[in-house]
């Protein structure tokens, strides 16, 4: 009566035969979870300014590949360049105080979003158009986000002098200039300073966001900007007063060490996730 291994003879094994499974079988295929997204802003979060520029100046593509060795990296350089930078400009009598080092890395920070934004559209408009179809129009609609977050930096720099030129403007009463006066400086105290040196400090390490366009342009942004400033500080001589030799390695170090790190970055991408520059091209 039974058929095969016993068990009545139900043809429950890969050949006939054996006892039934339980519940639950067959096993349901496995599907990942969907990519989790950065929250959205909320009123109440608007009176955050890290909270707001965390969601403008922070990457926000869900299926972007991030690498914490690679982040790790790129912190530790760029402290180690800040310390070598403070201790050559004290050192050398550059700066004689805090107060000169300040300003000059404030003279470095403008000159470095000026060349930014320069930079970006060349770099983004040539990956878009060397990139084959249908990787071009997915390339160009990722562009919005950092284009975006361009535009609020450079409102970052023109904001507070746009806000002081109509201060002192002579069509504004002398009492109300003083209230707005007032207002301006407690919003730039509270809201306007914290949001501005976080993006500053985001838009530099994460060059724009402009790894929602693709994980490679970073790596080809921070490249051309790098070398375009040691470019423009031989040519207007900066660092006067140190040593040749110290000036060419201070000046060469940095493209150096970045163009070295971003190579790298290349090769972790490559190795480790898969994503090459001819990939996203399509070429």
């Amino acid at each position: 009566m039974s058929g095969g291994g016993g068990g009545g003879g139900a043809p429950w094994g890969p050949y006939g035969g054996g006892r039934p499974p339980g519940p639950g079988w067959p096993p349901a295929p496995y599907v990942p979870p969907p990519p989790a997204r950065a929250p959205g802003l909320t009123f109440g979060s608007l009176f955050n300014p890290i909270a707001v520029a965390r969601r403008v100046f922070l990457p926000s593509r869900p299926d972007r590949v991030q690498d914490p060795v690679v982040k790790r990296i790129q912190v530790v350089r760029t402290v180690v360049g800040l310390v070598v930078v403070v201790w050559m400009l004290l050192s050398y009598g550059i700066a004689a105080n805090a107060d000169d080092v300040l300003d000059d890395r404030l003279g470095q920070a403008q000159m470095t979003f000026i060349m930014l934004a320069v930079s970006f559209p060349v770099v983004v408009i040539g990956f878009v158009a060397a990139a084959r179809q249908p990787n071009r129009g997915m390339l160009l609609r990722r562009v919005g986000k950092p284009v975006g977050a361009l535009v609020v930096v450079i409102a970052c720099v023109a904001l507070p002098r746009m806000a002081t030129g109509l201060v002192e403007g002579r069509e504004i009463h002398a009492d109300l200039a003083g209230v707005v006066t007032f207002v301006v400086y407690i919003w730039c105290l509270v809201w306007f300073l914290p949001f501005a040196m976080y993006g500053v400090v985001q838009s530099l390490v994460h060059v724009l966001r402009t790894a929602d366009i693709h994980e490679t342009v970073p790596p080809v942004m921070a490249i051309l900007l790098v070398w375009e400033l040691a470019v423009f500080d031989l040519v207007r001589g900066a660092y006067e007063g140190v040593p040749i030799g110290v000036r060419l390695a201070f000046t060469l170090g940095a493209p150096l060490s970045v163009t070295a790190v971003a190579l790298w970055e290349f090769r972790r991408l490559r190795t480790r996730h898969g994503i090459t520059l001819r990939g996203a091209l399509l070429r």
